[in-house]
């Protein structure tokens, strides 16, 4: 009798699933090659030329991940200190400060500060960092700082200008055109500046000097100029007499122009007046000193009719 072994059949079927497995993988490969010939016919370039850059790409992923697991082992920092060092042993070192651009401010103030960073090295130096620190110094509006090698530093500043000399309680400071405070000054060594007083006075000189080109007749009789209330201008001219004028900018500048026309047909400047109040539309009220009861002439402004009343 015949004997069936089931272990034969068995081994058979898998045999029969290995060759159809790797028959599969084949079809795979074989779909797979030609995708991708496919897409390499499409590309523009040719595939030496893809397998460089993947190349290219693997080494610097790789160079990326060796750069990273450095900086936590803070390899580049050692580094960068070993090559100040070295540029500093090779002479390379900061030695010496050039300074151009002041013309009135203390260069002493730059130097010392400059100077700080002497025997330092010159691949060390951090140039942004000291910008800054002269950048905090009030004259200074601007800097540049650069390394002229092997030993130098030049600096290169851009001074704020004066533009008015601003009273206080505290004292006389000078001021820019935006109101930075520059320095304690005597208000006699610049008498070519204008003055200005008053509460919030700095933040204004900017529109003081737009409202003044208004009359440029008048410009440079005005000597001090109050800044009331934080709202307005009164204006004392070289002759001692004041000029109040209205709050709003555009309102002051037409008063200011009308005040310098009838100046130039009366001759107000220079005269017994003392004080000129125009805050009222189409209205001058003078004073005149000495007089009883303040006794005050009213000019109406648009007509020039002038008369007397007792306030």
């Amino acid at each position: 009798m015949a004997t069936v072994s089931r272990g034969g059949a068995k081994g058979v079927r898998r045999a029969a699933a290995a060759r159809s497995r790797a028959g599969a993988a084949r079809a795979m490969r074989a779909r797979t090659h030609s995708t991708l010939d496919s897409v390499l016919a499409v590309l523009p370039i040719s595939a030496e030329r893809l397998h460089a850059l993947l190349v290219v790409l693997i080494l610097a992923m790789a160079a990326m991940l060796a750069w990273f697991v450095a900086s936590l082992a803070g390899l580049p920092a050692l580094a960068g200190e070993r090559l100040a060092q070295i540029a500093a042993d090779a002479g390379y070192r900061v030695n010496r400060v050039a300074v151009t651009g002041v013309e009135r401010m203390d260069e002493q103030l730059i130097y010392r500060r400059a100077l700080a960073e002497r025997e330092q090295s010159m691949a060390g130096f951090d140039a942004a960092a000291l910008r800054e620190d002269l950048l905090a110094l009030p004259w200074v509006a601007d800097a540049r700082v650069s390394r002229q090698l092997p030993d130098m530093l030049v600096i290169d500043v851009v001074e704020r200008q004066p533009h008015a000399v601003l009273r206080t309680a505290q004292g006389t400071v000078l001021i820019d055109a935006t109101g930075e405070t520059l320095e304690p000054v005597d208000p006699a060594a610049m008498p070519e500046l204008l003055r200005v007083a008053g509460a919030g006075a700095a933040r204004q000189v900017g529109e003081l000097e737009h409202l003044l080109d208004a009359a440029p007749a008048l410009k440079g009789r005005v000597r001090e100029a109050h800044w009331i209330g934080n709202r307005r201008w009164d204006l004392h001219f070289d002759t001692g007499q004041v000029l109040a004028l209205p709050q709003d900018e555009v309102t002051a500048a037409a008063a200011l122009v009308t005040f310098a026309r009838l100046d130039g047909t009366n001759r107000l400047l220079g005269g017994e007046v003392s004080w000129f109040d125009m805050r009222a539309p189409d209205r001058m009220y003078m004073r005149v000193p000495g007089r009883s009861d303040a006794r005050l002439a009213e000019l109406d402004t648009r007509s020039g009719t002038r008369r007397a009343e007792t306030r």
